[in-house]
């Protein structure tokens, strides 16, 4: 990797951990990004979501050299508030997304979620930090769409909003409050999603009542993580392109890693996800180990623009939020033409 750009090349990069599966996150874990940054003396930290991040809508805290491969609300809410990003990449991974209820509750189909009380964390600090809320209704939303239904025909019980707070263990149980609710019987059903969730949920004795990931329509799963963009400051695909480029190589390398070591991953993603082995395990199936990597397909394109839309009409965004003007395919471009010279033996220049 060259940093021969028109700036002088940073110090430090920044990589953003997320408590979710990321090739990126991957390939930091198997050393591959220090090492290759570090070939130009450039330094790789992680950074968690909650402190020092890409998403903040105070232009002073916007960190020039950070890539962030996390959920979708919050960068979609900083694009709506001006933050100068881009997104380079998207993924998507099937996470466990579920509608959660007691044992005693009959759930056969979609259908029979009608008239049900569902949990609704409430509005956080800002409306772009609402995370869990946001999940929520969209995840409720789409599990009553496979049922010929709409958000008119349940009933919504507020919850408080979880606090923001830096990503732990603990941290993630708090994020999933309503599963709390769902076994007291102050609610009848929960929306999750990811191996926190799961673990929680079996620990309460609680099963699942809809399972949305074993429907074929993705359009029922777009979500905050579903798809999940990989977003950067417009400084560093400006001044310095072939570092964006290079830390996509390295992504797409872990994705082609992830792919062939799936017992190796889930000993990673255990560790990255805050959860055990046995709710990595629940959490991800479907052989999600072989879709790790990023693309800007029109398929993923057009979901992010479904989440958007979504999230604008809900009260999220400040602005609506122009998702092709957001995207810049350039760097993902390069990345995937230097791969393939790799893979056939001679590095093409960018």
């Amino acid at each position: 990797m060259s940093a021969g750009n028109a700036a002088p090349g940073p110090e430090c990069i920044w990589i953003t951990r997320c408590p979710v599966p990321a090739a990126s996150g991957v390939a930091w874990s198997l050393g591959w990004m220090t090492e290759a940054f570090g070939r130009d003396g450039i330094a790789v930290r992680r950074v968690r979501e909650a402190g020092l991040n890409l998403v903040s809508a105070d232009p002073e805290r916007q960190a020039r050299y950070l890539f962030r491969e996390g959920g979708n609300i919050q960068a979609l809410a900083a694009c709506a508030d001006g933050a100068p990003t881009r997104v380079i990449g998207l993924t998507w991974i099937d996470e466990r997304q579920a509608i959660m209820v007691r044992p005693d509750t009959r759930i056969m189909e979609p259908a029979d979620l009608k008239g049900l009380r569902f949990a609704l964390p409430g509005f956080a600090r800002t409306r772009g930090e609402s995370i869990a809320r946001g999940m929520a209704l969209h995840g409720i939303k789409g599990a009553l769409t496979l049922g010929g239904l709409d958000l008119d025909d349940v009933r919504m019980v507020d919850l408080p909003a979880p606090p923001v707070e830096q990503p732990t263990s603990a941290g993630m149980r708090r994020l999933w409050l309503g599963l709390e609710w769902l076994a007291d019987g102050r609610v009848d059903a929960v929306y999750v999603k990811g191996a926190a969730a799961a673990e929680t949920a079996a620990r309460l004795g609680l099963t699942v009542g809809v399972d949305l990931d074993a429907y074929p329509s993705r359009l029922a799963r777009v979500n905050n993580g579903t798809p999940r963009p990989i977003t950067v400051h417009e400084h560093m695909i400006e001044q310095h392109f072939d570092l964006v480029v290079g830390f996509l190589e390295q992504t797409l390398r872990a994705a082609d890693w992830a792919s062939t070591n799936l017992p190796r991953l889930q000993h990673i993603l255990a560790q990255e996800t805050l959860a055990g082995i046995a709710a990595v395990g629940a959490a991800y199936r479907n052989d999600f180990h072989r879709s790790l990597h990023p693309d800007l397909s029109g398929d993923r394109v057009e979901m992010l623009r479904s989440q958007a839309n979504f999230l604008w009409y809900h009260g999220f965004l400040e602005e609506a939020v122009d998702v092709d003007r957001w995207i810049d395919p350039r760097p993902l471009e390069a990345a995937l033409r230097r791969r393939a010279a790799a893979d056939a033996g001679s590095l093409e220049p960018v």
